[in-house]
């Protein structure tokens, strides 16, 4: 199985036009939130209305899994607390998106929502509890932020993490977990796009500028990972020890 990690496009549309090239080559297209931008003079629901257009192309041409970000939220559900309600349009397009899970091949995926108060945060303890029961063989989490107090979290300067989500991480043992959010971390000195704790490797592909994001590429039959990046390509082994410095990519595996 290939899977394709990208996140925090921030409506970057040249960035979402090389996502739509590149679908067909991956069996899995995993984007771990911040399709939006608050900070854009472009309205919030016509942003929407964009990204849906092209997630509905990326995704009749792949399994396309989807998680928010802080900057998704565009509603206030039951409690009170932000959500990213949109995305229940991105489901009704076929995509996989927050609180839903798929199995493929043997590994089964759920996708996290942001969480932004304590009720949506139970929702997700109850989520990965209930999914927990599901795995028979590998499971993947999809889940914007980063593990507390990993490179993947480094800013340069402090940690911008997820402490429930090592917490997380301890109880259920994934293989895997999907995250983004902290743009600067695998160009920072302490930083990086990969980590391990325990058994589980993090992934956080970082953000760049220009037409092809920063991403990911997970090849399970080759049994690795790979970032790509305009400072350099890097690729671990997922059948050894993580061991850092990260190697140089010199060779696409085929």
């Amino acid at each position: 199985m290939k899977c394709l990690l990208v996140s925090d496009l921030h409506y970057t549309l040249k960035q979402f036009d090389w996502l739509d090239r590149v679908a067909t080559e991956f069996d899995v297209i995993i984007m771990a939130g911040d399709h939006l931008d608050i900070s854009s003079t472009v309205a919030l629901e016509a942003q929407i209305v964009v990204v849906l257009k092209y997630l509905q192309r990326v995704g009749s041409r792949t399994k396309l899994l989807l998680g928010s970000g802080n900057h998704d939220l565009n509603a206030r559900g039951e409690h009170g607390e932000k959500v990213a309600r949109w995305m229940t349009r991105a489901r009704s397009l076929g995509a996989v998106v927050d609180g839903d899970a798929v199995t493929v091949g043997d590994t089964l995926f759920t996708v996290c929502p942001w969480w932004d108060g304590p009720e949506t945060q139970k929702l997700v303890d109850a989520q990965l509890a209930g999914d927990a029961e599901r795995t028979r063989g590998e499971w993947a989490w999809v889940y914007h932020a980063p593990p507390s107090a990993s490179p993947t979290s480094w800013t340069g300067t402090r940690h911008y993490g997820d402490d429930a989500l090592v917490a997380w991480i301890a109880r259920h043992r994934p293989a895997m977990v999907f995250c983004g959010h902290i743009h600067q971390s695998p160009f920072r000195s302490g930083g990086s796009w990969v980590d391990r704790l325990g058994d589980t490797w993090i992934f956080n592909p970082g953000r760049q500028i220009g037409p092809i994001p920063t991403h990911v590429i997970v090849d399970t039959d080759a049994g690795k990972a790979m970032w790509f990046s305009l400072a350099g390509n890097e690729v671990v082994s997922l059948r050894e020890p993580l061991i850092r410095p990260i190697a140089e990519l010199t060779e696409y595996p085929t």
